[in-house]
Protein backbone atom coordinates (compact mmCIF):
# COMPACT_ATOMS: atom_id res chain seq x y z
CA UNK A 1 0.00 0.00 0.00
CA UNK A 2 1.06 3.60 -0.34
CA UNK A 3 3.07 4.94 2.56
CA UNK A 4 0.74 6.07 5.33
CA UNK A 5 1.37 9.70 6.10
CA UNK A 6 -0.79 12.26 7.78
CA UNK A 7 -0.88 14.49 4.74
CA UNK A 8 0.32 18.03 4.36
CA UNK A 9 0.53 19.85 7.67
CA UNK A 10 -1.70 22.88 7.83
CA UNK A 11 -1.69 25.75 10.26
CA UNK A 12 -5.21 24.89 11.38
CA UNK A 13 -4.76 25.88 15.03
CA UNK A 14 -2.96 29.11 15.91
CA UNK A 15 -1.95 30.51 19.28
CA UNK A 16 -2.54 34.24 19.67
CA UNK A 17 -2.93 34.38 23.44
CA UNK A 18 -0.62 37.38 23.72
CA UNK A 19 -2.68 39.53 21.34
CA UNK A 20 -5.83 41.55 21.96
CA UNK A 21 -8.59 39.36 23.46
CA UNK A 22 -11.64 38.38 21.47
CA UNK A 23 -14.88 40.28 21.82
CA UNK A 24 -17.34 38.52 24.16
CA UNK A 25 -17.68 34.88 23.10
CA UNK A 26 -21.07 33.58 22.01
CA UNK A 27 -20.58 29.87 22.71
CA UNK A 28 -19.28 27.86 25.63
CA UNK A 29 -18.41 24.90 23.38
CA UNK A 30 -17.98 24.40 19.66
CA UNK A 31 -17.65 20.78 18.54
CA UNK A 32 -16.00 20.08 15.19
CA UNK A 33 -17.18 16.71 13.86
CA UNK A 34 -20.74 15.56 14.31
CA UNK A 35 -20.94 11.79 13.97
CA UNK A 36 -19.63 11.15 17.47
CA UNK A 37 -19.59 14.79 18.52
CA UNK A 38 -23.39 14.86 18.73
CA UNK A 39 -23.21 12.52 21.75
CA UNK A 40 -21.19 15.06 23.72
CA UNK A 41 -23.13 17.93 22.22
CA UNK A 42 -26.37 16.59 23.66
CA UNK A 43 -25.00 15.91 27.14
CA UNK A 44 -23.38 19.35 27.41
CA UNK A 45 -26.45 21.15 26.08
CA UNK A 46 -28.52 19.29 28.67
CA UNK A 47 -26.30 20.79 31.36
CA UNK A 48 -27.10 24.28 30.16
CA UNK A 49 -23.98 25.08 28.14
CA UNK A 50 -24.22 26.99 24.86
CA UNK A 51 -23.12 24.45 22.25
CA UNK A 52 -22.60 24.67 18.49
CA UNK A 53 -21.69 21.69 16.32
CA UNK A 54 -20.03 21.89 12.90
CA UNK A 55 -20.25 18.92 10.51
CA UNK A 56 -18.66 18.89 7.06
CA UNK A 57 -21.40 16.62 5.67
CA UNK A 58 -24.97 15.94 6.66
CA UNK A 59 -25.21 14.66 10.22
CA UNK A 60 -26.59 11.25 9.46
CA UNK A 61 -25.59 7.74 10.52
CA UNK A 62 -24.41 5.08 8.10
CA UNK A 63 -26.55 2.08 7.16
CA UNK A 64 -24.29 -0.49 8.84
CA UNK A 65 -24.99 -1.15 12.51
CA UNK A 66 -22.55 -0.30 15.29
CA UNK A 67 -21.92 -3.40 17.40
CA UNK A 68 -21.65 -3.04 21.16
CA UNK A 69 -22.67 -4.89 24.33
CA UNK A 70 -26.14 -4.07 25.59
CA UNK A 71 -25.05 -3.10 29.10
CA UNK A 72 -22.72 -0.47 27.65
CA UNK A 73 -25.75 1.25 26.14
CA UNK A 74 -27.13 2.01 29.59
CA UNK A 75 -25.07 5.22 29.59
CA UNK A 76 -27.68 6.65 27.21
CA UNK A 77 -30.27 6.09 29.94
CA UNK A 78 -28.10 7.26 32.86
CA UNK A 79 -27.30 10.51 31.00
CA UNK A 80 -30.95 10.87 29.98
CA UNK A 81 -30.08 10.96 26.29
CA UNK A 82 -32.63 8.28 25.35
CA UNK A 83 -35.80 7.04 26.98
CA UNK A 84 -36.20 3.31 27.56
CA UNK A 85 -38.40 3.00 24.46
CA UNK A 86 -36.00 5.07 22.34
CA UNK A 87 -33.09 2.90 23.40
CA UNK A 88 -34.99 -0.24 22.40
CA UNK A 89 -35.86 1.31 19.05
CA UNK A 90 -32.19 2.19 18.50
CA UNK A 91 -31.28 -1.49 18.77
CA UNK A 92 -31.58 -2.94 15.27
CA UNK A 93 -30.26 -6.47 15.88
CA UNK A 94 -29.22 -8.82 18.66
CA UNK A 95 -27.70 -12.27 18.39
CA UNK A 96 -26.26 -14.99 20.63
CA UNK A 97 -23.86 -16.68 21.02
CA UNK A 98 -20.60 -15.37 19.56
CA UNK A 99 -17.54 -17.43 18.71
CA UNK A 100 -13.78 -17.03 19.22
CA UNK A 101 -11.74 -19.42 17.08
CA UNK A 102 -8.07 -19.73 16.12
CA UNK A 103 -6.64 -22.33 13.78
CA UNK A 104 -6.97 -25.86 15.10
CA UNK A 105 -7.82 -24.73 18.63
CA UNK A 106 -11.18 -25.41 20.25
CA UNK A 107 -13.96 -22.94 19.51
CA UNK A 108 -15.00 -20.71 22.40
CA UNK A 109 -18.58 -19.46 22.69
CA UNK A 110 -19.69 -16.44 24.71
CA UNK A 111 -23.00 -14.71 25.24
CA UNK A 112 -23.96 -11.04 25.44
CA UNK A 113 -20.63 -9.62 24.23
CA UNK A 114 -20.69 -7.09 21.35
CA UNK A 115 -23.86 -8.83 20.17
CA UNK A 116 -26.11 -5.77 19.94
CA UNK A 117 -26.32 -3.81 16.71
CA UNK A 118 -27.28 -0.14 17.09
CA UNK A 119 -28.99 1.63 14.19
CA UNK A 120 -26.76 4.70 13.57
CA UNK A 121 -29.38 6.42 11.42
CA UNK A 122 -32.03 6.35 14.13
CA UNK A 123 -29.60 7.05 16.98
CA UNK A 124 -28.00 10.12 15.42
CA UNK A 125 -31.28 11.55 14.15
CA UNK A 126 -32.85 11.20 17.60
CA UNK A 127 -29.88 12.87 19.30
CA UNK A 128 -29.79 15.55 16.61
CA UNK A 129 -33.40 16.54 17.26
CA UNK A 130 -32.85 16.56 21.03
CA UNK A 131 -29.75 18.71 20.60
CA UNK A 132 -31.67 21.27 18.55
CA UNK A 133 -34.57 21.25 21.03
CA UNK A 134 -32.08 22.02 23.82
CA UNK A 135 -30.97 25.16 21.99
CA UNK A 136 -27.87 23.74 20.30
CA UNK A 137 -26.88 25.04 16.89
CA UNK A 138 -26.01 22.59 14.12
CA UNK A 139 -24.14 23.73 11.01
CA UNK A 140 -24.07 20.99 8.35
CA UNK A 141 -22.13 20.67 5.08
CA UNK A 142 -19.55 23.16 6.29
CA UNK A 143 -16.04 21.98 7.06
CA UNK A 144 -13.74 23.19 9.79
CA UNK A 145 -11.09 25.57 8.41
CA UNK A 146 -8.99 27.18 11.13
CA UNK A 147 -9.02 28.06 14.82
CA UNK A 148 -7.13 30.81 16.59
CA UNK A 149 -6.81 30.74 20.37
CA UNK A 150 -6.87 33.97 22.36
CA UNK A 151 -6.61 34.61 26.08
CA UNK A 152 -10.38 34.54 26.54
CA UNK A 153 -11.56 32.17 23.80
CA UNK A 154 -11.12 30.55 20.41
CA UNK A 155 -12.20 31.98 17.07
CA UNK A 156 -13.12 29.25 14.62
CA UNK A 157 -13.63 29.60 10.90
CA UNK A 158 -16.13 27.13 9.47
CA UNK A 159 -18.01 28.91 6.73
CA UNK A 160 -18.54 31.70 9.26
CA UNK A 161 -16.74 32.72 12.44
CA UNK A 162 -17.59 31.13 15.79
CA UNK A 163 -16.24 32.50 19.06
CA UNK A 164 -16.18 29.99 21.90
CA UNK A 165 -14.61 29.29 25.26
CA UNK A 166 -13.67 25.72 24.29
CA UNK A 167 -13.18 23.80 21.04
CA UNK A 168 -13.75 20.03 21.05
CA UNK A 169 -12.05 18.19 18.19
CA UNK A 170 -14.20 15.20 17.22
CA UNK A 171 -13.09 15.08 13.59
CA UNK A 172 -11.66 11.58 13.69
CA UNK A 173 -8.31 10.05 12.81
CA UNK A 174 -7.58 12.58 10.08
CA UNK A 175 -8.52 15.71 11.98
CA UNK A 176 -6.38 18.60 10.68
CA UNK A 177 -5.83 19.73 14.27
CA UNK A 178 -4.68 16.27 15.36
CA UNK A 179 -2.39 16.07 12.30
CA UNK A 180 -0.86 19.41 13.23
CA UNK A 181 -0.44 18.34 16.85
CA UNK A 182 1.30 15.10 15.87
CA UNK A 183 3.70 17.04 13.62
CA UNK A 184 3.98 14.48 10.86
CA UNK A 185 4.39 11.45 13.10
CA UNK A 186 3.92 8.15 11.27
CA UNK A 187 1.38 5.78 12.86
CA UNK A 188 2.93 3.09 15.02
CA UNK A 189 0.45 0.54 13.70
CA UNK A 190 -2.49 0.29 11.34
CA UNK A 191 -5.56 -1.90 11.34
CA UNK A 192 -6.67 -2.68 7.77
CA UNK A 193 -10.32 -3.68 7.39
CA UNK A 194 -12.47 -4.82 4.46
CA UNK A 195 -15.88 -6.43 4.42
CA UNK A 196 -19.38 -6.60 3.02
CA UNK A 197 -22.99 -7.02 4.03
CA UNK A 198 -24.80 -9.59 1.91
CA UNK A 199 -27.76 -11.95 1.80
CA UNK A 200 -27.75 -15.57 0.63
CA UNK A 201 -25.75 -17.08 3.50
CA UNK A 202 -26.96 -20.30 5.13
CA UNK A 203 -29.20 -19.58 8.14
CA UNK A 204 -26.94 -18.62 11.04
CA UNK A 205 -27.98 -16.60 14.10
CA UNK A 206 -24.53 -16.74 15.70
CA UNK A 207 -21.58 -14.41 15.23
CA UNK A 208 -17.80 -14.39 15.28
CA UNK A 209 -16.01 -11.91 17.52
CA UNK A 210 -12.50 -12.98 16.64
CA UNK A 211 -11.68 -15.83 14.25
CA UNK A 212 -8.68 -16.96 12.24
CA UNK A 213 -8.56 -20.10 10.13
CA UNK A 214 -5.56 -19.47 7.87
CA UNK A 215 -1.82 -19.34 8.66
CA UNK A 216 0.31 -16.24 8.25
CA UNK A 217 0.34 -15.07 4.63
CA UNK A 218 1.61 -11.90 2.93
CA UNK A 219 3.37 -11.13 6.25
CA UNK A 220 -0.09 -10.78 7.80
CA UNK A 221 -2.28 -12.82 10.11
CA UNK A 222 -5.84 -12.52 8.88
CA UNK A 223 -8.69 -12.25 11.37
CA UNK A 224 -12.41 -12.38 10.74
CA UNK A 225 -15.54 -11.02 12.33
CA UNK A 226 -19.14 -11.88 11.36
CA UNK A 227 -22.59 -11.17 12.72
CA UNK A 228 -26.22 -11.04 11.61
CA UNK A 229 -27.32 -7.64 10.34
CA UNK A 230 -30.79 -6.22 9.80
CA UNK A 231 -30.56 -6.71 6.04
CA UNK A 232 -28.20 -9.68 5.72
CA UNK A 233 -24.96 -10.84 7.27
CA UNK A 234 -21.86 -8.71 7.74
CA UNK A 235 -18.39 -10.21 7.47
CA UNK A 236 -15.09 -8.42 8.00
CA UNK A 237 -11.50 -9.39 7.27
CA UNK A 238 -8.93 -7.37 9.24
CA UNK A 239 -5.24 -7.47 10.05
CA UNK A 240 -2.73 -5.57 12.19
CA UNK A 241 0.36 -4.20 10.43
CA UNK A 242 2.90 -1.43 10.68
CA UNK A 243 2.91 1.51 8.27
CA UNK A 244 5.61 0.12 5.98
CA UNK A 245 4.97 1.06 2.31
CA UNK A 246 5.24 -2.60 1.19
CA UNK A 247 2.16 -3.62 3.17
CA UNK A 248 -0.81 -4.84 1.08
CA UNK A 249 -3.32 -2.32 -0.20
CA UNK A 250 -7.00 -2.43 0.67
CA UNK A 251 -7.61 -3.58 -2.89
CA UNK A 252 -5.31 -6.56 -2.35
CA UNK A 253 -6.97 -7.28 0.99
CA UNK A 254 -10.37 -7.30 -0.75
CA UNK A 255 -9.06 -9.86 -3.22
CA UNK A 256 -8.07 -12.13 -0.35
CA UNK A 257 -11.40 -11.46 1.35
CA UNK A 258 -13.37 -12.75 -1.63
CA UNK A 259 -10.95 -15.65 -2.13
CA UNK A 260 -11.31 -16.81 1.49
CA UNK A 261 -14.94 -15.91 2.21
CA UNK A 262 -16.42 -19.13 0.74
CA UNK A 263 -14.28 -21.31 3.03
CA UNK A 264 -14.93 -19.05 6.01
CA UNK A 265 -18.75 -19.02 5.72
CA UNK A 266 -19.38 -22.24 3.81
CA UNK A 267 -21.00 -20.54 0.83
CA UNK A 268 -20.08 -19.89 -2.79
CA UNK A 269 -19.85 -16.30 -3.97
CA UNK A 270 -22.51 -16.76 -6.65
CA UNK A 271 -25.05 -17.49 -3.90
CA UNK A 272 -24.56 -14.09 -2.32
CA UNK A 273 -26.27 -10.80 -3.08
CA UNK A 274 -23.99 -8.02 -1.86
CA UNK A 275 -25.68 -4.95 -0.37
CA UNK A 276 -22.66 -2.82 0.41
CA UNK A 277 -18.90 -2.92 0.78
CA UNK A 278 -17.08 -1.67 3.87
CA UNK A 279 -13.39 -0.81 4.07
CA UNK A 280 -10.91 1.45 5.78
CA UNK A 281 -7.65 1.73 7.63
CA UNK A 282 -7.32 2.91 11.20
CA UNK A 283 -4.00 4.39 12.37
CA UNK A 284 -2.86 3.84 15.96
CA UNK A 285 -0.27 5.74 17.98
CA UNK A 286 1.55 4.42 21.02
CA UNK A 287 1.44 7.80 22.76
CA UNK A 288 -2.31 8.11 23.14
CA UNK A 289 -4.66 9.62 24.10
CA UNK A 290 -3.41 12.72 22.32
CA UNK A 291 -2.68 15.55 24.72
CA UNK A 292 -3.70 19.07 23.64
CA UNK A 293 -0.81 21.27 22.56
CA UNK A 294 -2.83 24.48 22.84
CA UNK A 295 -5.18 26.05 25.36
CA UNK A 296 -8.97 25.77 25.01
CA UNK A 297 -8.82 22.56 22.96
CA UNK A 298 -9.53 18.94 23.77
CA UNK A 299 -9.52 15.94 21.41
CA UNK A 300 -12.20 13.25 21.77
CA UNK A 301 -13.07 10.04 19.94
CA UNK A 302 -10.80 8.83 17.16
CA UNK A 303 -8.91 12.14 16.95
CA UNK A 304 -7.69 11.53 20.52
CA UNK A 305 -6.70 7.89 19.92
CA UNK A 306 -8.66 6.95 23.03
CA UNK A 307 -9.55 3.46 21.80
CA UNK A 308 -7.51 0.30 22.24
CA UNK A 309 -5.09 -0.52 19.38
CA UNK A 310 -6.94 -3.84 19.15
CA UNK A 311 -10.24 -2.23 18.15
CA UNK A 312 -11.23 -0.24 15.09
CA UNK A 313 -13.87 2.45 15.00
CA UNK A 314 -14.45 4.74 17.94
CA UNK A 315 -18.16 4.30 18.75
CA UNK A 316 -17.56 1.80 21.56
CA UNK A 317 -14.72 3.85 23.06
CA UNK A 318 -16.77 7.05 22.84
CA UNK A 319 -19.73 5.42 24.58
CA UNK A 320 -17.48 3.98 27.26
CA UNK A 321 -15.96 7.40 28.06
CA UNK A 322 -19.05 9.53 27.44
CA UNK A 323 -20.01 9.99 31.08
CA UNK A 324 -16.41 10.64 32.15
CA UNK A 325 -15.89 13.22 29.39
CA UNK A 326 -19.22 14.91 30.05
CA UNK A 327 -18.52 15.31 33.74
CA UNK A 328 -14.92 16.39 33.17
CA UNK A 329 -15.76 18.99 30.50
CA UNK A 330 -18.61 20.29 32.68
CA UNK A 331 -16.17 20.71 35.59
CA UNK A 332 -13.58 22.42 33.39
CA UNK A 333 -16.13 24.91 32.04
CA UNK A 334 -17.57 25.59 35.50
CA UNK A 335 -14.13 26.18 37.03
CA UNK A 336 -12.84 27.94 33.89
CA UNK A 337 -9.93 25.48 33.80
CA UNK A 338 -9.41 25.66 30.04
CA UNK A 339 -5.63 25.81 29.71
CA UNK A 340 -3.96 22.87 27.97
CA UNK A 341 -2.57 21.39 31.20
CA UNK A 342 -5.98 21.28 32.87
CA UNK A 343 -7.68 19.98 29.71
CA UNK A 344 -4.99 17.32 29.36
CA UNK A 345 -6.46 15.73 32.48
CA UNK A 346 -9.60 14.99 30.45
CA UNK A 347 -7.65 12.53 28.29
CA UNK A 348 -5.08 11.08 30.69
CA UNK A 349 -2.62 8.24 30.26
CA UNK A 350 -4.44 4.92 30.71
CA UNK A 351 -2.19 1.94 31.43
CA UNK A 352 -4.95 -0.57 30.71
CA UNK A 353 -4.94 0.68 27.10
CA UNK A 354 -1.17 0.95 26.86
CA UNK A 355 -0.60 -2.68 27.89
CA UNK A 356 -2.62 -3.81 24.87
CA UNK A 357 0.11 -2.60 22.53
CA UNK A 358 2.08 -5.77 23.25
CA UNK A 359 -0.95 -7.90 22.39
CA UNK A 360 -1.38 -6.05 19.12
CA UNK A 361 2.32 -6.48 18.36
CA UNK A 362 2.12 -10.21 19.09
CA UNK A 363 -0.65 -10.51 16.46
CA UNK A 364 1.34 -8.81 13.73
CA UNK A 365 4.38 -9.82 11.70
CA UNK A 366 7.28 -7.53 10.83
CA UNK A 367 7.79 -6.92 7.14
CA UNK A 368 11.11 -8.85 7.21
CA UNK A 369 10.26 -11.33 9.98
CA UNK A 370 10.04 -15.07 9.49
CA UNK A 371 7.64 -16.78 11.88
CA UNK A 372 6.22 -20.31 11.93
CA UNK A 373 2.99 -20.03 9.90
CA UNK A 374 0.76 -21.10 12.81
CA UNK A 375 2.57 -19.26 15.64
CA UNK A 376 0.00 -16.49 16.13
CA UNK A 377 -2.98 -18.84 15.95
CA UNK A 378 -1.42 -21.24 18.45
CA UNK A 379 -0.57 -18.43 20.85
CA UNK A 380 -4.06 -16.92 20.72
CA UNK A 381 -5.75 -20.30 21.08
CA UNK A 382 -3.68 -21.02 24.19
CA UNK A 383 -4.24 -17.60 25.79
CA UNK A 384 -7.99 -17.65 25.23
CA UNK A 385 -8.34 -21.18 26.55
CA UNK A 386 -6.66 -20.05 29.78
CA UNK A 387 -9.02 -17.07 30.00
CA UNK A 388 -11.98 -19.38 29.53
CA UNK A 389 -10.72 -21.52 32.40
CA UNK A 390 -10.54 -18.40 34.58
CA UNK A 391 -14.16 -17.57 33.78
CA UNK A 392 -16.28 -14.71 32.48
CA UNK A 393 -14.86 -12.08 34.89
CA UNK A 394 -11.56 -12.40 33.03
CA UNK A 395 -12.72 -13.21 29.50
CA UNK A 396 -15.62 -10.81 28.97
CA UNK A 397 -13.87 -7.53 29.92
CA UNK A 398 -10.96 -8.36 27.60
CA UNK A 399 -13.32 -8.99 24.69
CA UNK A 400 -14.69 -5.49 25.26
CA UNK A 401 -11.25 -3.83 25.26
CA UNK A 402 -11.03 -3.59 29.06
CA UNK A 403 -7.86 -5.01 30.63
CA UNK A 404 -7.75 -5.38 34.41
CA UNK A 405 -4.67 -6.15 36.48
CA UNK A 406 -6.07 -9.23 38.24
CA UNK A 407 -7.39 -10.91 35.13
CA UNK A 408 -4.29 -10.07 33.09
CA UNK A 409 -1.92 -11.37 35.76
CA UNK A 410 -3.80 -14.63 36.19
CA UNK A 411 -3.93 -15.19 32.43
CA UNK A 412 -0.23 -14.51 31.94
CA UNK A 413 0.75 -16.79 34.82
CA UNK A 414 -1.42 -19.70 33.67
CA UNK A 415 -0.30 -19.34 30.05
CA UNK A 416 3.39 -19.15 31.00
CA UNK A 417 3.12 -22.31 33.10
CA UNK A 418 1.06 -24.30 30.60
CA UNK A 419 2.72 -23.05 27.38
CA UNK A 420 6.27 -21.86 28.14
CA UNK A 421 7.56 -22.36 24.59
CA UNK A 422 4.79 -20.21 23.11
CA UNK A 423 5.56 -17.41 25.55
CA UNK A 424 9.29 -17.68 24.82
CA UNK A 425 8.59 -17.34 21.08
CA UNK A 426 7.02 -13.91 21.65
CA UNK A 427 10.29 -12.35 22.79
CA UNK A 428 12.09 -12.34 19.41
CA UNK A 429 8.83 -11.54 17.63
CA UNK A 430 8.01 -8.35 19.53
CA UNK A 431 11.53 -7.40 20.61
CA UNK A 432 13.08 -6.89 24.04
CA UNK A 433 12.47 -3.13 23.96
CA UNK A 434 8.72 -3.63 23.51
CA UNK A 435 8.68 -6.08 26.44
CA UNK A 436 10.50 -3.64 28.73
CA UNK A 437 8.10 -0.87 27.73
CA UNK A 438 5.14 -3.17 28.35
CA UNK A 439 6.45 -3.99 31.82
CA UNK A 440 6.32 -0.28 32.69
CA UNK A 441 2.64 -0.10 31.70
CA UNK A 442 1.91 -3.36 33.54
CA UNK A 443 3.39 -1.94 36.75
CA UNK A 444 1.39 1.25 36.27
CA UNK A 445 -1.75 -0.84 35.80
CA UNK A 446 -1.11 -2.35 39.24
CA UNK A 447 -0.51 1.11 40.71
CA UNK A 448 -3.71 2.55 39.19
CA UNK A 449 -5.65 -0.44 40.52
CA UNK A 450 -4.36 0.25 44.01
CA UNK A 451 -5.03 3.98 43.76
CA UNK A 452 -8.60 3.36 42.60
CA UNK A 453 -9.13 1.16 45.66
CA UNK A 454 -8.48 4.28 47.76
CA UNK A 455 -11.25 6.26 46.03
CA UNK A 456 -13.59 6.42 49.04
CA UNK A 457 -11.13 7.94 51.54
CA UNK A 458 -9.92 10.35 48.84
CA UNK A 459 -13.52 11.39 48.11
CA UNK A 460 -14.00 12.03 51.81
CA UNK A 461 -11.10 14.48 51.79
CA UNK A 462 -12.14 16.10 48.53
CA UNK A 463 -13.93 19.01 50.22
CA UNK A 464 -10.67 20.08 51.84
CA UNK A 465 -8.75 20.02 48.56
CA UNK A 466 -7.40 23.30 47.19
CA UNK A 467 -7.76 21.92 43.65
CA UNK A 468 -10.90 19.74 43.50
CA UNK A 469 -10.98 19.78 39.67
CA UNK A 470 -7.55 18.17 39.38
CA UNK A 471 -8.31 15.60 42.08
CA UNK A 472 -11.63 14.62 40.51
CA UNK A 473 -9.90 14.09 37.18
CA UNK A 474 -7.22 11.93 38.78
CA UNK A 475 -9.92 9.81 40.42
CA UNK A 476 -11.51 9.30 37.01
CA UNK A 477 -8.11 8.48 35.48
CA UNK A 478 -7.43 5.80 38.09
CA UNK A 479 -10.89 4.30 37.63
CA UNK A 480 -10.76 4.10 33.84
CA UNK A 481 -7.02 3.47 33.66
CA UNK A 482 -7.43 0.38 35.85
CA UNK A 483 -10.50 -0.89 33.97
CA UNK A 484 -12.70 -0.47 37.06
CA UNK A 485 -15.33 1.36 35.01
CA UNK A 486 -16.29 -2.07 33.59
CA UNK A 487 -17.21 -3.30 37.07
CA UNK A 488 -19.38 -0.22 37.59
CA UNK A 489 -21.60 -1.35 34.69
CA UNK A 490 -22.62 -4.56 36.50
Amino acid sequence: MAELSIGQLTDSYRDRTATTPLPPVEWDVVIAGGTLGILLGCTLAQRGWRVALVERGVLRGRQQEWNISRKELQVFRSLDLLSASELEQAIATEYNPARISFGEGNDIWVRDVLNTGVDPVYLLETLKQKFLALGGRLVEQVGFETATVYSNGVEIQAGEPFRTRLLIDAMGHFSPIARQARQGQQPDAVCLVVGTCATGFPANETGDLFAAFTPIQNQCQYFWEAFPARDGRTTYLFTYVDAHPDRPSLEHLFEDYFRLLPDYQGVSLDQLQFKRALFGFFPCYRHSPLQPRWDRLVHVGDSSGNQSPLSFGGFGAMVRHLERLTEGIDRALTADRLDRHALGLLQPYQPNLSVTWLFQRSMSVGIDQTLPPDQINRLLAAVFQEMVALGDPVLKPFLQDVVQFGGLSQTLLKTAIAHPTLIAAIIPQVGLGALVDWLRHYINLAIYTGLHALEQPIQTGLKASTDPYRLQQWLAAWKYGSGADYDALD
